[in-house]
């Protein structure tokens, strides 16, 4: 995956996240609530793996 691939699926990731979690919340929903941030973490990630992939660019 190129730069813009990782930032675009971070970008899904984290607000795909974000949803889960607030409805975890508000439903009183721990496990879906636990999805959500995981959710977020991987869309974190993917975000910090395509800023490295952007600042190394053609060196890897």
């Amino acid at each position: 995956m190129g730069e813009v691939t990782d930032k675009l699926k971070a970008a899904g990731n984290k607000a795909a996240g974000a949803v889960k979690e607030g409805i975890g919340k508000a439903t009183d929903n721990e496990r879906m609530e636990a999805e959500g941030k995981a959710q977020k973490a991987k869309g974190t990630a993917q975000d910090v793996s395509g800023s490295v992939k952007g600042a190394l660019g053609d060196k890897i």
